[in-house]
């Protein structure tokens, strides 16, 4: 089993910064591409932001220039910086990964429990 634990979210005023954290753990062999979606009361999820095992980085254009992804290999764990925060970008964040339990296994995708973010005008 692989359980997607993540954390950082919370309350901000609008123009405000959060860093959310997700960290993979349990039957983890290695873990691809991983990523950050959201999902707006009455929306459906969407993709925020990716970020390959190589580290090549992928942005939806609502949040460009405004958050940024990054990884650390040897923690399991994916970040997600976001910066000037907007009313718009209120949301439960989801962990996304990519994750093979053994060499000889497939990478299967792992969602986590997602984290509250609510940002206030």
């Amino acid at each position: 089993q692989v359980q997607l634990v993540e954390s950082g979210g919370g309350l901000v005023q609008a123009g405000g910064s959060l860093r959310l954290s997700c960290t993979a753990s349990g039957s983890v062999f290695s873990i691809g591409a991983m990523a950050w979606a959201r999902q707006a009361p009455g929306k459906q999820r969407e993709l925020v932001a990716s970020i390959t095992g190589g580290g090549a980085t992928n942005y939806a254009d609502s949040v460009k220039g405004r958050f940024t992804i990054s990884r650390d290999n040897a923690k399991n764990t994916v970040f997600l910086r976001m910066n000037s925060l907007e009313p718009e970008d209120t949301a439960v964040y989801y962990c996304n990964a990519e994750v093979a339990t053994t060499y000889y296994n497939d990478f299967v995708d792992y969602w986590g429990q997602g984290t509250q973010v609510t940002v206030s005008s």
